[in-house]
């Protein structure tokens, strides 16, 4: 009977959901695009797009990582695979799409790539540099993400 409180252990654990700062913080980038009108051309990407909104960001990475091979500067479906990548946990192939949207001088997608870029290295263990990016992008003047930064830095400063 030496064996009841190791079984009420796993029960418990494996029941209980992780609560890690990367859960906490990282909420995939808001879906624009899954309620375009469906045409050949961009089937497959709003397929996708069904599978990121559903939350199945290792489907949805797959398919927007064929979309991103097919047209390597269709910066709105690589901003989407960095997050869905994010959400699968794989953040090191996350940051490898922002440094290519850090380098294209016209992605629009500035502020995204800095947020990003802190979610990246925080779910990658690296809290000194999500500090560093999150309180940075909390002292800009007008930045999308500066409530979120802001909240992300205090809870690193606190860790």
């Amino acid at each position: 009977m030496r064996f009841w409180p190791l079984l009420v252990f796993f029960i418990v654990a494996c029941g209980s959901k992780d609560n890690t700062l990367c859960d906490r913080f990282y909420a995939p980038y808001p879906d624009f695009i899954s309620q375009r009108q469906r045409t050949a051309a961009n089937a497959a990407l709003l397929d996708a797009m069904a599978a990121y909104s559903k939350g199945d960001f290792t489907k949805a990475a797959i398919g927007l990582h064929r979309e991103v091979d097919k047209n390597d500067r269709d910066y709105t479906a690589r901003m989407y695979l960095a997050s869905a990548l994010i959400g699968a946990g794989d953040p090191y192939k996350a940051e490898m799409h922002l440094d290519f949207l850090e380098k294209a001088p016209s992605s629009g997608f500035k502020d995204q790539v800095e947020w990003y870029n802190a979610l990246c290295w925080l779910c990658s263990g690296q809290y000194a540099r999500s500090l560093q990016q999150s309180m940075w992008i909390a002292e800009q003047p007008a930045h999308t993400y500066k409530a979120e930064a802001h909240a992300l830095a205090l809870t690193l400063s606190d860790h």
